[in-house]
C-alpha cells in the first residue's frame, strides 16, 4: 500500500463541482482582485473564527507583516517569539526592521515556554508572537497575563490553526489580532496563496485594509507607504467552499489524530499529545525519536510518505547569522528539530490506511 503523507487531490475531487461553480462565477464577474468573492469570504470566516473583523490577504506571511505594522514596530524593536516553526513567523518581523528575539519551547507542545518568557523581555520588547504550532494552541493566559503586566501586545501565528481552540476560544482570539495561512496544504487552503488578519480592533481592521491595498485610503489616496497584499478573488471563492467543509475535516482529522494515539501507543515514539487547555486542529501529526532519519528511510521502502517540520530551528538559519545565535542556545527547539518526523495526516485517510502507517511504524526493526 502507498499512503502519501498529504493528500491535497483527493480532497479537491470530494468538493471539485462546488469549485467550478465558485471559480467560474468569479470568471464571469472578473472581480479577480478582492470583490465579493473575497468579501463573502471574509465575513464567514469572521464568524467561524469569532472575531469582529477579519481582511483577506495574498498569504498569511503578508498578514503577520501588516500586523507589525499596525502595532508601529520598527528599527531598535524587539519581538519575543519561538525558534522552532516556520520562518515566516520571524519574517514578518524582520520586514519592519525590529529583532525576532526567541524563547525556547515546551518539549510536550512544542509551543513557546511561557515559563521562560519575562526573562526575555527588556525595555526594547514590543511585542510578543507565539505560534498555534501543528494545530495546538500555545498557553495563551499566562502569556497574556505577562503581556499586561509589561505593556505588550500579543499577536498570535494562527497559520496553522484554523479550528483549534483554546479553554473553548477559537485559535486566532487569543490576542490584539492573529494572521492566517491558506497556503494549499493548510486544513483550509486555497488553490494558491491566500491568508487573513483577524481583528477585534475597527482601527487596526480599517487600518490593515489600506495597508494591503498600497496604503490607500481612498482610491488613488495614498496616506502611508503601503503593499500589494490583496487577496484574489478566486481564491475567496475557494475559500468560501471550502468553509462549509471545514468542521467535518476538523472533526476527522482528530479522529485519525486519536487513532494514532492508539496504535502507536506501545511505540518509542514520543507522540503528539494535546495539552489539558487545548483541542487541536491537528493541521500535521508529528512524531519524535532520536532515530528519525533511519524510521524515515524504513517508513518511504514501505510506501507511506512523511515530512520533515522543521528540522532546522530558526535561530540556526544563515538568514538569522547577525543574532549571533549557536547551538545550544535553545536546547529543547534543536531537540525537536533532530528528531521531528511528519507522518500522513489528512481528512480523507482511510481506516486501511491509518492502520497501515501505524503498522509499518511498529515493524520498524531499529528501535
Amino acid at each position: 500500500m502507498n499512503v502519501p503523507c498529504f493528500d491535497l487531490p483527493s480532497q479537491i475531487r470530494s468538493i471539485r463541482p462546488e469549485l467550478d461553480a465558485a471559480i467560474a462565477r468569479t470568471l464571469d464577474s472578473c472581480a479577480f482582485c478582492l470583490g465579493p468573492e473575497v468579501v463573502q469570504f471574509e465575513n464567514a470566516f469572521a464568524a467561524y473564527v469569532g472575531s469582529p473583523h477579519c481582511l483577506g490577504f495574498n498569504s498569511g506571511t503578508s498578514a503577520l507583516h501588516v500586523a507589525m505594522r499596525l502595532l508601529d514596530i520598527g528599527p531598535g524593536d524587539e519581538v519575543i517569539t519561538t525558534p522552532y516553526t516556520f520562518v515566516a513567523t520571524s519574517w514578518a518581523i524582520a520586514y519592519v526592521g525590529a529583532k525576532p528575539v526567541y524563547v525556547d519551547v515546551d518539549r510536550q507542545t512544542m509551543n513557546l515556554d511561557p515559563s521562560l518568557l519575562e526573562r526575555a523581555i527588556t525595555a526594547r520588547t514590543k511585542a510578543v508572537m507565539p505560534v498555534d504550532l501543528y494545530g495546538q494552541p500555545f498557553d495563551a493566559d499566562p502569556i497574556l497575563e505577562l503581556c499586561r503586566k509589561h505593556g505588550l501586545a500579543l499577536v498570535e501565528d494562527a497559520a496553522q490553526a484554523v479550528g483549534a481552540r483554546y479553554k473553548g476560544r477559537p485559535a486566532g482570539t487569543l490576542g490584539e489580532m492573529a494572521g492566517f495561512s491558506f497556503y494549499p496544504g493548510k486544513n483550509l487552503g486555497a488553490c494558491g496563496e491566500g491568508g487573513a488578519l483577524v481583528t477585534a480592533s475597527p482601527a487596526h481592521a480599517k487600518r490593515a485594509a489600506a495597508l494591503r491595498e498600497h496604503g490607500a485610503y481612498a482610491r488613488y489616496y495614498h496616506d502611508e507607504v503601503g503593499y500589494n497584499y490583496r487577496m484574489e478573488g478566486i481564491q475567496g471563492a475557494v475559500l468560501g467552499v471550502k468553509l462549509r467543509h471545514l468542521t467535518a475535516w476538523t472533526a476527522a482529522r482528530r479522529r485519525i489524530a486519536h487513532r494514532y494515539h492508539e496504535l502507536l501507543a506501545p511505540t518509542p515514539l514520543l507522540l503528539p499529545r494535546e495539552a489539558p487547555w487545548a483541542e487541536s486542529a491537528y493541521h500535521l501529526y508529528v512524531v519524535r525519536h532520536p532515530k528519525r532519519d533511519m524510521l524515515r528511510e524504513h517508513l518511504q521502502a514501505k510506501g507511506v510518505g512523511t515530512a520533515l517540520h522543521y528540522p532546522l530551528p530558526l535561530h540556526l538559519q544563515k538568514c538569522f547569522a547577525e543574532l549571533g545565535h549557536r547551538a545550544g542556545d535553545f536546547p529543547v527547539a534543536e531537540a525537536a528539530a533532530r528528531d521531528c518526523l511528519s507522518i500522513p495526516m489528512y481528512p480523507e485517510m482511510t481506516d486501511p490506511q491509518i492502520e497501515y502507517v501505524a503498522a509499518m511504524i511498529r515493524e520498524f526493526p531499529s528501535w
